[in-house]
């Protein structure tokens, strides 16, 4: 018995058209590569032919070269020299009709960050971003959506960003997680500290939200401090605002550090901590190993950047019409994974 549900192994040119919105005489011209279609066209026929399952070598959608830029922080953290170690070997694999232009901006210059994101000398069709949320930042973001670039978001979102795929991790989950963790490792009645990277992106706001609601209605004898330290990854504010939390009262029960810095809260732990301090922080880095070895960190909550700078590659070449779409893995969010002295591994987390 045949099942009607099955598809067909070959889509005939009636059903490309279809789908495409286009005409057969289209479709037939597109793929068997007669005329000089215009882009936009291309890619919704060749789009459709994928999707319908073509069993045919599939013509290029795009001609010359294709402009992409990556875009992120001069942020010296263990997290953002892998996340551009994986973006090289990403980019190294990508069809040599793509020039991909990498752009590093100093961790606080705004204005070079907008530049960066603003018109380039050369015709860009995508961009690849990890960006504060903030107005000006905004507005960028939102003019290369006017002027056609496809956008992908890395590490964190910006809002209000039209048809712009973020490929990222759930941070707000990540930060339940958080306190959902620090709830059941503090057994002592106290307070939990946050230190977070910055307070002007949006990763960091919702992991230190997501943190405080699972403290507030599940563990009440854990107090959140409102006051949540500023320290943009440095070792040494880092150092400080713990040394500060430590020193002025002895009721800090837990620490949760939605950055990095930690070879500062590390030596501010181990010289004014009194009792045990319960640590929760971000990616399973060389430093974090070893302080999960000597049982002061406790869990690390890892984002994986390698498979963030897969995926972003992924969006754009799916939006650019140069690889096949499939909603069920573009769609996901990015998944985060738990590490404890048991799992951590040993292998160098930097090449």
């Amino acid at each position: 018995m045949v099942n009607p549900s099955r598809k067909k192994k070959t889509a005939r040119f009636t059903e490309i058209a279809a789908l495409a919105g286009v005409s057969i005489a289209t479709v037939d011209r597109v793929l068997n590569e007669r005329d000089t279609a215009s882009v936009k066209t291309r890619e919704k026929v060749v789009q459709a032919a994928r999707q319908l399952g073509v069993p045919r070598v599939l013509p290029e959608t795009r001609h010359g070269l294709i402009h992409i830029d990556i875009v992120l922080p001069d942020n010296p953290s263990p997290f953002f020299q892998r996340l551009n170690q994986a973006m090289q070997r990403g980019v190294a694999m990508l069809d040599k009709r793509l020039v991909v232009h990498r752009v590093t901006t100093p961790e606080e210059d705004e204005a070079a960050l907008v530049r960066a994101i603003g018109p380039r000398r050369y015709k860009r069709q995508a961009l690849i971003v990890a960006a504060p949320d903030t107005p000006a930042v905004r507005q960028a973001l939102q003019q290369a959506r006017a002027n056609g670039e496809h956008v992908a978001m890395v590490v964190t979102r910006v809002n209000h960003v039209p048809q712009a795929d973020y490929v990222g991790i759930d941070n707000h989950a990540a930060g339940r997680t958080a306190g959902y963790l620090l709830g059941r490792l503090c057994h002592r009645e106290g307070r939990i500290l946050t230190l977070s990277s910055r307070l002007d992106y949006l990763g960091h706001i919702e992991r230190s939200e997501g943190c405080r609601e699972v403290l507030a209605a599940q563990f009440p004898h854990l107090r959140w401090d409102k006051d949540v330290a500023e320290t943009h990854d440095d070792p040494d504010r880092c150092y400080l605002a713990l040394k500060k939390a430590l020193q002025g009262q002895h009721d800090v029960v837990g620490l949760y550090n939605t950055g990095a810095g930690s070879p500062g809260i590390h030596a501010a732990l181990q010289r004014f901590a009194h009792d045990k301090v319960c640590w929760i922080t971000h990616e399973i880095s060389d430093d974090h190993r070893q302080y999960l070895q000597q049982g002061v960190l406790d869990v690390v909550i890892d984002q994986d950047p390698d498979t963030q700078a897969i995926r972003a590659l992924q969006h754009v070449l799916v939006a650019l019409g140069m690889a096949p779409s499939s909603t069920n893995q573009l769609g996901k969010a990015g998944e985060f994974r738990l590490y404890f002295t048991e799992n951590m591994g040993n292998q160098s987390y930097l090449t």
